[in-house]
């Protein structure tokens, strides 16, 4: 490879470009332009142009068995689609994902709108130009007038929807995220569906690190209401959250410690905050309130 290299281990892998159906032990080799996976019988080159998604610690049904701590790429080459999955050891793979997702987004064109909305309020913000940057945790929009970050822990739902940009309507990636107890809304339109589903799929993950987390979390019809109650209005302008929801202090108390001990409420220096797990909670309960 005569570009520069910016990750090189050693690790197992497979490819269903080849034959074999066990992995082999070689040499991951990752510059700004290609993937290559170098075996001794042989190599794969995987530019980076190619790749259409990227997951980490899953893996086709058919690799299942010899893999664990993985990434998996899909890629495309003659019209045809080939999947890549690549293991080592847990913190070998967490820093390949992080430099491959940098590889494959950051610089990219992006159109953006944001804030979209703020709460309930759409803004009238406009579609503006930027360049898309992601960072473990976060991803960041760099402006003519500034820049913008997203955490990623702050994320509470998103999906695709097709909005009108200079004069075409083009597919854009709907973020909710948690900004100073708000929910805002950012709208992203990438170049290619292809970046689009990679950069879905970033946020994706730790999405899915939310909601697994408060997939087996009991909450009770009173507790929702507290919840939605902190969303709505919190303990602002000396209105007591017991006063909103019309009941004892003292059983608010005892909700509230409930909630933060589930890793739905926090109390910070700005007041009572849902956490990115509470306001998922929130989301949902008001899509089942509306259905």
């Amino acid at each position: 490879m005569s570009e520069s290299i910016i990750a090189d281990f050693v690790a197992s892998f497979n490819s269903q470009k080849s034959a074999r159906s066990e992995p082999v032990k070689g040499r991951v080799l990752l510059s700004r332009k290609r993937l290559v996976l170098v075996a001794e019988e042989g190599k794969t080159q995987i530019p980076l142009s190619s790749i259409v998604d990227v997951a980490v610690g899953q893996v086709p049904d058919e690799l299942g068995d010899f893999f664990n701590s993985t990434v998996t790429i899909a890629f495309e080459r003659n019209d045809r689609q080939f999947v890549a999955a690549i293991e080592a050891d847990d913190e070998t793979i967490e820093k390949f994902n992080s430099v491959l997702y940098k590889a494959l987004l950051n610089g990219t064109e992006a159109t953006v709108k944001h804030p979209a909305r703020i709460g309930g309020r759409v803004t009238d913000a406009a579609f503006t130009p930027a360049k898309l940057f992601v960072n473990p945790r976060y991803i960041r929009f760099k402006r003519q007038d500034g820049e913008f970050t997203i955490r990623l822990a702050t994320v509470t739902g998103f999906e695709r929807l097709n909005r009108e940009i200079a004069g075409a309507t083009r597919p854009v990636l709907s973020t909710t995220h948690n900004r100073n107890g708000q929910a805002v809304v950012t709208l992203a339109a990438l170049p290619s569906p292809r970046k689009m589903n990679i950069l879905g799929r970033y946020l994706r993950r730790e999405y899915r690190e939310v909601m697994e987390g408060i997939r087996d979390v009991d909450i009770s019809d009173v507790e929702k209401e507290l919840l939605v109650t902190v969303y709505s209005t919190g303990d602002m302008d000396g209105i007591p959250l017991a006063g909103v929801l019309d009941a004892e202090a003292s059983e608010v108390e005892l909700l509230r410690s409930r909630l933060e001990q589930k890793g739905l409420l926090t109390d910070s220096e700005d007041g009572l905050q849902l956490t990115p797990a509470g306001r998922v909670v929130v989301n949902n309960h008001l899509e089942d309130v509306n259905d």
